[in-house]
């Protein structure tokens, strides 16, 4: 493509969302792909209980993955949403696929943890086959995957724990990179002081019972958006499309929402 003057455009041009939604077991991650419009299932975990959706026999290889990916892109279909379910049940097949080709047991048999830095090599094809499922199909992706917590090292202040999606260090730092927006979902959670007699008291965690995506990081989680969306998101229960992207700016992600939702994680 040739640069000029007269190429440059002004034109707002919004792709079809590519999303990781991460979070405690059970808060509703895989019922939020599911209510995304036509959804189809790349699902490296069982966990999709009773919801009816069409999706791909279980994933068990590398191979099974990017054959996935590759009937999307090459072959007549009208699915509008990739829901890769999950992306931390995902990462071992490609660690055994890293050690199957250098002819290794195990990921660690690398030594000096060369072994996660070889499989970046997969993971960036993975990713590149998902932005042709945007690019070429017009898909929007979802993927999920489960938090743990971990400790931050800051260069500010002393290290402190948060939650962070559930991938090795590298991985994770390759997805947040990859993704227009990171979910953090959790229960709403808060403190209340209790009294414990000889006029003490201590702080004690309770919740409210509502479901949060959070969109911005903060010290406890990472979370991100490209979107301009609120920072702490309430939407129904379970979580569904319909009320995430009541919050896009101006509706500027190209998807309509479907009005029926089944409950599952």
């Amino acid at each position: 493509m040739r640069m000029s003057m007269d190429s440059i455009s002004s034109n707002v041009n919004v792709d079809p969302p590519l999303i990781i939604i991460y979070g405690i077991g059970g808060i509703g991650k895989t019922t939020f792909g599911a209510s995304a419009p036509q959804p189809i299932f790349a699902m490296t975990e069982k966990g999709k209980g009773r919801l009816q959706v069409a999706s791909f026999p279980q994933i068990q290889s590398w191979t099974d993955g990017i054959e996935a990916i590759s009937t999307l892109l090459s072959e007549p279909h009208d699915y509008e949403t990739l829901v890769w379910d999950s992306l931390d049940w995902w990462e071992p097949h490609i660690w055994k696929y890293v050690c199957e080709q250098a002819g290794k047991k195990n990921i660690e048999d690398f030594g000096y943890g060369k072994g996660y830095t070889y499989a970046e090599d997969s993971w960036n094809i993975f990713f590149r086959g998902l932005n042709a499922l945007q690019e070429q199909r017009g898909m929007s992706i979802i993927l999920t995957a489960h938090a743990e917590v971990k400790r931050f090292d800051s260069p500010e202040v002393e290290p402190y724990d948060r939650y962070q999606i559930k991938l090795h260090k590298r991985a994770a730092e390759l997805a947040s990179e990859w993704a227009d927006i990171i979910f953090f979902a959790n229960w709403e959670v808060f403190t209340v002081k209790t009294e414990v007699g000889f006029k003490k008291t201590v702080n004690r965690g309770t919740g409210s019972g509502r479901r949060i995506l959070y969109s911005e990081e903060r010290p406890a989680f990472k979370a991100k958006n490209r979107y301009g969306l609120p920072p702490r998101i309430e939407l129904t229960t379970p979580f569904d499309w319909a009320g995430f992207i009541n919050f896009i700016s101006n509706g500027n992600v190209p998807i309509t929402a479907p009005t029926d939702s089944t409950e599952g994680e």
